[in-house]
C-alpha cells in the first residue's frame, strides 16, 4: 500500500502519529532554542563580543542543520518513528551534559550536543507526510511544523527558571523533558504505512546513493533558498530579538524573552494557515503572498534610527525618524507571519515533485535553512561590531528575501513558457506582432483566411 495515496489508514493511528509528532517536534524545538534565553546570561557573565554570542547562539542551529539529511534518509529507510525517539534520547543526554560547561569552550561544545534536536524536523516531516494522501499533506506538515512554537516556550519558561533556580536547571529540566516525550511518542505512535508495507513484502530500503539522486535537481536549491530565509531567518529572528530589545530599548532578559515570544507564537501557529492555504490555492501562490510581504516587512525595519537636518527658508529645520517600540514589536510579529506561510508552503511543494524522497529532499531542504539559523546570527553579531547599526540584521534579511522573490519569479515564467510556447509571443506591442509577420502585405483573419494589410 502506498501512504500517499492514504490508502487502509486507521483514522485514529493517523491523528496519533500526527499530534504525537507535533508535540515531540515541539519540545525538541524548545531544547534547540535553548541559549536564545541562557546565551544572554552567559554573555554577560563571560563579557562575551556580539560575534561570540551570535555563534553561540548559532551552535546548536548548526548540528541540527547538518544531520538533517542524514536523519530524513534514515527516516525513509528504517522508519520515522524509531529514528525520531533515539534523537530525542541522544538530545536530552547533550542537554543534560550542558549544565556542566563552565568556560566558552565548552559552553561551544555542548550547544553542539544541543543541536542534534533540531534534527527532529526532517525526520517528523518524512513520517508525517507518509499518512496523509496528497491534497491533505500541506494542512498536516503544516501542523507539525507549528511545533516551531517550543521557541516560544523556552522564551516564556525559561526566564522565570533562570532567575528561580539558576540556568543549570533549565538545562536538565528540558533535558528531562526531551527523555519523558521520547518514551511517550515511541508508545502511542505505530510505524508509517510505507515502512510496514516494506517490511510485510521483504522489500529492502532504498540505497543512500538512490535517496540522493534528485539533488542533482536545481530546483531542490531553489526550494531551499526559499527555506533559508523563511525558516533559517525565523530562527534566527527568534535567537536574536532577546538580545535586540534588550541592547535597543534597554529591557531586561524576562520581558525580552516575553516579547521573543510575541514573535514566536504567530511565527509558528500560522504555519497551519499556510499549510491549509497552500493546499486550496496553491503553494505558488502562498510563497507570493510569503515573499511580497516579507520585503515590505525587512524594508521597514532595515531603517535605523536617524537624526534630520533640513536647511528650511529660516533656518535649520531638525526632526527624527525612528521606529517606536510598538510599530517595532507589530512589524516582527507581521514578518513571522509570512515567514510562517512561507515555511508551509515550501513543505507542500516535496511531497508531491519528489513522493518517494521526502526525506532526502526534506532533509537537505530544512539542512539550508536550518544552517540560516546558525548563519544568519553570527551575521548580525559581526555586523553589529562592523557596521554598528542595530538595524543591520534586516538590511541583510532584506536582500536575501529580493533576491528569492525574483529568483522565483523567473523560474516560474522560464516554467510557464516552456509549459505554454504561445507565452513566449510578444504581447501587449501589437506592432511587434506586424513586424514579426513574413507578409507584411497580408495578415491572417480570425477564420484562418489570409486578408491584405490596410
Amino acid at each position: 500500500m502506498n501512504a500517499m495515496t492514504g490508502g487502509a489508514v486507521s483514522g485514529g493511528d493517523r491523528a496519533r502519529a500526527l499530534w504525537s509528532s507535533t508535540a515531540a517536534f515541539t519540545v525538541c524545538f524548545a531544547a534547540w532554542t535553548i541559549f536564545s534565553i541562557l546565551g544572554v546570561q552567559v554573555k554577560r557573565d563571560l563579557g562575551l563580543s556580539d560575534f561570540q554570542f551570535g555563534l553561540l547562539v548559532g551552535t546548536p542551529i548548526l548540528t541540527g542543520s547538518l544531520i538533517r539529511l542524514v536523519l530524513g534518509i534514515w527516516a525513509d529507510q528504517y522508519g520515522g518513528r524509531r529514528v525520531f525517539a533515539l534523537v530525542m534520547l541522544a538530545a536530552a543526554a547533550a542537554t543534560w551534559m550542558l549544565s556542566y560547561a563552565h568556560d566558552y569552550t565548552t559552553f561551544l561544545l555542548a550547544a553542539l550536543g544541543v543541536g542534534i534536536a533540531g534534527g527532529s524536523f526532517s525526520v517528523g516531516v518524512a513520517y508525517v507526510s507518509k499518512w496523509y494522501p496528497k491534497e491533505r499533506q500541506g494542512t498536516a506538515l503544516g501542523i507539525f511544523g507549528a511545533g516551531n512554537v517550543g521557541s516560544a516556550v523556552t522564551k516564556f519558561l525559561a526566564p522565570a527558571v533562570m532567575v528561580a533556580m539558576g540556568w543549570q536547571a533549565v538545562a536538565q529540566i528540558w533535558a528531562i523533558a526531551l527523555a519523558v516525550t521520547a518514551v511517550l511518542f515511541y508508545v502511542t505512535t505505530k510505524d508509517d504505512p510505507d515502512l510496514a508495507a516494506r517490511r510485510a513484502r521483504g522489500v529492502q530500503a532504498e540505497s543512500f546513493g538512490a535517496m540522493m539522486a534528485p539533488l542533482a535537481n536545481l530546483q531542490v536549491w531553489r526550494f531551499a533558498l526559499y527555506y533559508f530565509f523563511v525558516f533559517g531567518g525565523f530562527v534566527a529572528l527568534a535567537l536574536w530579538l532577546p538580545r535586540f530589545y534588550v541592547g535597543v530599548y534597554g529591557l531586561d532578559i524576562v520581558t525580552a524573552g516575553m516579547l521573543g515570544a510575541a514573535y514566536s507564537i504567530p511565527g509558528s501557529l500560522f504555519r497551519i494557515l499556510g499549510g491549509t492555504l497552500s493546499d486550496r490555492y496553491g503553494a505558488r501562490r502562498v510563497m507570493y503572498w510569503t515573499f511580497i510581504g516579507a520585503t515590505v516587512c525587512t524594508f521597514l525595519l532595515s531603517y535605523p534610527a536617524t537624526h534630520y537636518v533640513v536647511q528650511g527658508i529660516r533656518g535649520p529645520i531638525e526632526f527624527d525618524l525612528t521606529l517606536g517600540f510598538l510599530p517595532f514589536m507589530l512589524l516582527t510579529m507581521a514578518l513571522g507571519f509570512f515567514m510562517s506561510l512561507g515555511k508551509a508552503a515550501v513543505y507542500k511543494h516535496i511531497p508531491v515533485y519528489y513522493p518517494g524522497r521526502v526525506g532526502s529532499v526534506g532533509g537537505v531542504v530544512g539542512l539550508i535553512g536550518g544552517l540560516g539559523g546558525f548563519i544568519l546570527p553570527i551575521a548580525f553579531g559581526a555586523m553589529n561590531d562592523l557596521v554598528g547599526v542595530w538595524t543591520s540584521c534586516f538590511m541583510l534579511l532584506f536582500v536575501i528575501v529580493a533576491a528569492s522573490l525574483v529568483w522565483m519569479h523567473l523560474a516560474i515564467r522560464r516554467m510557464e513558457k516552456a509549459e505554454h510556447p504561445a507565452l513566449r509571443a510578444p504581447r501587449d506591442l501589437p506592432e511587434a506582432g506586424a513586424l514579426a509577420n513574413p507578409n507584411p502585405a497580408a495578415a491572417p483573419a480570425p477564420d484562418g483566411r489570409t486578408v491584405a494589410a490596410e
